[in-house]
Parts: C-alpha cells; structure tokens; sequence
C-alpha cells in the first residue's frame, strides 16, 4: 500500500500570516453586506448610546448640586429619563446587532465546512492514505469553531471598544487638559503592549497543546478504530501507554499556558489601576482648584470604569482571536492542497455507446506510487466491450493498481488508459466513476443499516430493489434472520458482520448500481465455497452485458473468462485463455498446478469453482 508518495502541493504546511486568513475570510462574510451594514451601524448606535450615559450623568450631578429653581424643577426628572433611555438603547442596540449578524456567521461558518468537506473527496488518494482521519476531522471542528469565535469577538468586542476608546479619546481632548488624555493614551499603549508580549508567548504554548490534543485524539481513535487488531496482539497496555505519554506532554504544556495566563492577568490589573489612580488624582485636582466640577469627577471615572471594563476582558479576547486564527489556519491549509487529481478545464463527461458497454485499453501504462519505486512497466493490453479480463498474479505484482488507475485515483506518469477510445484524463471524474462499479477485497461500510449500506450503491433506490440486489449477492436470507432485518446497524467499518457477509453487502451494493464497467477485485475471497459458487454464478450473469475487470488471486475462479492477464512485478509476462495459457506450461501453469495441489490437500475437489 502506498504510503510515501508526496503529493504536489504549494507549502500546505507553512502557517500564512493572520491578515492572509482574515483575506481568505473576508469574501464569505461580504456576501451579506447588508446584514453587515446593519449591524455595524447597530454597533456604532449602541456605543453612542453608552457613552452618553456618562455624559448625561454628569449633567445630573452638577443640576443636583445646584438648587433648583421652582420652575425648574422637572429638570432632574427629565435627565433621569433620558439616563434610562440611553440604558434602554445600548442593550437594544446590541441585542439588534447581534440579531442581524446571526445569519452572517452561521452562513459563512456552513460555507466553508461544506467547502472543506468537499475538498476533502476531491483530494487524491494519496492524501487521505498519508492523513490520519482523526486529526483532520479535529482540524476541520477546530476551524468551524475559530470562525464563529472570530467573528463574534470582532463584531461584539473589538471592534465596538477600539470604536469607544476613539470617542472617549476625542472627549477627552476637546473637553479636559491634555494631560487625561495622555494618561488614558500611556496605559492603553502599555496595557496593550503588555498584552501582546505575553499573549505571543502564550500562543505558542497553546499551539503546542492542540498539537498534542490532536496527536493524543488521533491515537485514541486510530487505536479504537483498529480494536479487534489491538485485542488480537493483547496491546491493550501499550496503547495506554502510548496515549498516557502524549497526555504528559499536553499536560505539562496546559501547566505552562495557566501559569502565563495568571502572569498576564496580574500585570493588566496593575497597569489598569495606576491608569485609573493617575486619572483620579488629575479630576480631584481640577475639582479641588475650582478647574473642574462635581459632574465632571463622576463623569472621568464613569468613562474610565466604563472604558477599562471591556479593556479588562479585551486581553482574553485576543488571545482567543489569535488561537480562532490558528485554528481556521488549519482549516484553510486544508483547502489549499493541490488536488493531484483534478479535472482538466475543458474535461467532458465520458461518452459511452448505445450498448453501455465500453472497450477499455491500457496504452504502455507506466506507474509508481514514489519516483523511487516503479509499480507498473509498461502495461500494454484491450479489454473488448462486453467481455471479461481477469488478472492473476502474486501479491505486490500490481493488479489491484490497476483498479485504482482506471477509477483515476492517481493519473499514469506514461502512457494513457482509455475507456471506448476515450483517455480518462479528458473525462470528468464523476462521470468516469459513475460508469464504474467496484467490489472490493476489503470492504468498509458505513456505521448504518444494511439497506443503508446498499442502497448507497444508488441513492434513491426503491426497497424493493435494494432486496432485489441483497437477492442476487446472496444475502438477503440472512439479513432476514436478523431481529432488525435491513435495518440492522452494522457498526464501526462493518465490524458487527464477517467478512463474508462485507463482500455480500459490497457485492449487493454494486449490482444495485448497475455500471456498465465491472471490478471485481478478489470480490469472494471471503466467501466459503458454496457461497462464492453461487455468487460467481450472479457475477457470470452480471457480467454478460457489461465490460469486466477480475483481479483473483484463486485461479479457479477465472477459468471461464474471455482473457487472463498474468502479471509479475508490474509487468504482463503471459496472456491468453485458460486453456492456452495451461498448454503454453508457463508461469500460468505453474501457478494452477501448486494451486491445485494445495486444493487437494486440503479436501477440497479439484475442479473447485470452474466458474467464472
């Protein structure tokens, strides 16, 4: 199994800056440039509103410290109003806001996981063999998470306190001595700097933690996904071991993130008290010298409690931005990996006769999965419509490449494989795959049903014709023994049924697809030999109509097919019928005695399953 190949791909790996993420981003949220408009201007109403609240609060003060006049006195009452008015408009302001950018973030959020899960099936299968399962779908929750999380905080957070601090700044300047301005202008910039020192500290530990949470994930679900291999081998305790090593590591580093966490809390509360102290001393100086009123005293320390509460709960923010960062820079690296195999821009969809039943040809096929290690010299051979190929050989000889080749798995490196005088690199891939149906040595299904898992061989199908299919694999007898029936589930990778039963269901699943091209890659390897005599027989009459690939390792199975290609190490050394090849006393022959011999040794009759 290939597992070294390096696929083509533009630096996948190297983390892009975070403006580069927020650009790839940006397209998706502008699709509702209306809905972000209105929340915007939601955004800016609401701030205003909360900055007048002050404001309007000094305006009471300074009118109660002063008595009233008899003509005066709905005053007070009306300032009051108006207090509350403005509490009134910023809570409504901001549940509108967040009412109108709802459908922003859920939107660009099913976007782009649809995008990425596209993505992911157009990528070869190159990658998805060299990929852990696990840590991919991490990083895909990872990145779904970090847009939402992203989203919000720069709409809900950011944005509305940078929007504060600018008018609070502009007040300040125009209403007071420049020196409150300069004391809120030097703790901002401290606070700030602080913050991005020790959160660029913390961010590398954090990415240090989900590396480990991914390796330590990845490991428990690769060792809960090969369970049975885990318990055959009795490595229940290594693989505790192996994920209790990982859980060390993360732990410490977890160790590391809390401890720079209270090292950063520690020092904003520091710099926000001296800022607020310093603001005080000024406001009490101006009140004490006449400068400055009552009013003017509340309203420096009601912009200023108002102004650093946010402020406070803005360093969390940022690290949890630049971490929703990270994570959706994982997700768009996802995005970024060159598709090996990908449709050619002007690709049409495979055109097959009236008969459906194309002639397919390897053209001087060479392949290798690694530069390094040549798989396939020079595969020249014609399967004529409407007949059967097999291909036999021994293990590593390159038949089941074969199979991957003509789905377009991988694309040749020499050579062409045409299906009815159509090279398949000029097709599109979902119609070349549409016309073939494939059962394969090793069947996974899906953690359905039964009728689920072959009526995935074409969706929609009626009931009726899923029993039909589960008739001719030879199966349905034995779903019907089942206390569920069809709707039996068949667990992880279809571990609850034997192998016999997989290839059934695969086999099942593939007849009711109905491709006019046929694979059979050592589809009854399984079975026991009554059972794959009756099934070759459905496989026979299947095959009648349609053009088919037999990969078999058991040449009694092949007997009967138009021609037998033998292969060994990547190379076709003999062709023919069976009886030519038996008459010509070549490797073929060879291979049918030794087999025959080990049928007979073990009771088994020696005309086996002369079917084909």
């Amino acid at each position: 199994m290939p597992t070294h190949g390096a696929a083509s791909q533009a630096n996948p790996d190297e983390p892009r800056r975070d403006w580069q993420t927020l650009r790839f981003l940006l397209p998706y949220l502008w699709e509702y440039k209306v809905r972000v408009a209105l929340a915007v201007t939601c955004m800016v109403l609401g701030k205003l509103a909360l900055i007048g609240v002050p404001i309007l609060l000094k305006r009471i003060v300074n009118t109660l410290a002063v008595p009233p006049a008899a003509d005066a006195a709905l005053v007070p009452v009306a300032l009051v109003v108006a207090y509350g008015v403005l509490r009134l408009g910023t809570s409504l302001f901001s549940e509108l806001r967040e009412f109108f950018f709802a459908k922003v973030t859920q939107a660009t959020v099913r976007k782009l996981a649809l995008k990425t899960f596209r993505h992911l099936h157009e990528l070869s299968l190159r990658f998805h063999l060299e990929r852990r399962t696990g840590a991919v779908t991490r990083e895909i929750d990872h990145g779904i998470r970090g847009i939402s999380s992203l989203v919000s905080f720069t709409l809900y957070s950011i944005l509305p306190t940078l929007f504060e601090i600018a008018v609070v700044f502009g007040y300040l300047l125009l209403h007071y001595e420049i020196w409150f301005a300069v004391i809120v202008a030097a703790s901002l910039a401290a606070y700030v700097a602080y913050t991005l020192l020790v959160t660029n500290y913390r961010t590398r530990i954090r990415r240090e933690v989900n590396e480990l949470d991914a390796k330590a994930s990845s490991n428990a679900v690769d060792a809960l996904l090969n369970y049975e291999t885990v318990k055959y081998f009795n490595n229940e305790e290594y693989e505790a071991q192996r994920y209790d090593a990982t859980l060390a590591l993360q732990e410490r580093a977890a160790l590391r993130v809390q401890q720079s966490l209270n090292l950063l809390n520690g020092g904003q509360q520091a710099i926000i008290a001296v800022g607020l102290t310093l603001l005080l001393w000024r406001a009490a100086l101006g009140v004490r010298s006449g400068a400055l009123s009552i009013g003017d005293l509340v309203l420096v320390n009601a912009f200023m409690l108002q102004l650093y509460a946010p402020l406070n709960f803005l360093g969390v923010i940022y690290r949890e931005v630049r971490q929703a960062l990270t994570d959706m820079d994982r997700m768009f690296r996802l995005l970024q990996q060159n598709r090996e195999v990908a449709d050619r821009p002007d690709a049409r969809p495979l055109a097959l006769g009236p008969d459906r039943s194309p002639e397919v040809r390897f053209v001087h096929v060479s392949f290798g999965y690694d530069p390094r290690r040549q798989v396939l010299h020079d595969v020249h051979f014609t399967i004529p419509a409407r007949t059967t190929c097999a291909v036999v050989g021994a293990t590593g000889s390159g038949k089941s490449t074969l199979a991957r080749l003509l789905f377009r798995f991988y694309d040749v490196q020499g050579g062409a494989v045409l299906i009815g005088g159509q090279d398949i690199r000029d097709c599109t891939q979902t119609s070349l795959r549409a016309a073939i149906g494939i059962v394969p040595q090793d069947t996974v299904l899906f953690n359905e049903s039964i009728e689920y898992n072959i009526a995935y061989g074409r969706p929609g199908a009626r009931r009726d014709e899923v029993v039909a299919a589960a008739r001719a694999a030879h199966i349905h007898d034995f779903i019907e023994t089942l206390p569920d029936g069809y709707r039996t589930i068949v667990g992880e990778r279809g571990l609850k049924l034997s192998g016999g039963e997989k290839q059934r269901v695969a086999i099942a699943r593939t007849l009711l697809k109905d491709p006019p091209l046929m694979i059979f890659d050592e589809a009854t390897s399984a079975l026991d030999s009554r059972t794959e005599r009756a099934i070759q027989t459905e496989i026979e009459a299947a095959s009648a109509s349609r053009t088919t690939l037999v990969i078999a390792h058991r040449l009694s199975t092949v007997v009967k097919a138009d021609q037998i290609l033998v292969m060994d190490r990547g190379r076709i050394v003999e062709s023919g019928d069976h009886a030519s090849l038996l008459a010509r006393g070549g490797v073929y022959a060879r291979m049918w005695e030794l087999q025959q011999h080990d049928e007979t040794d073990r009771g088994m009759p020696e005309s086996g399953l002369a079917v084909a």
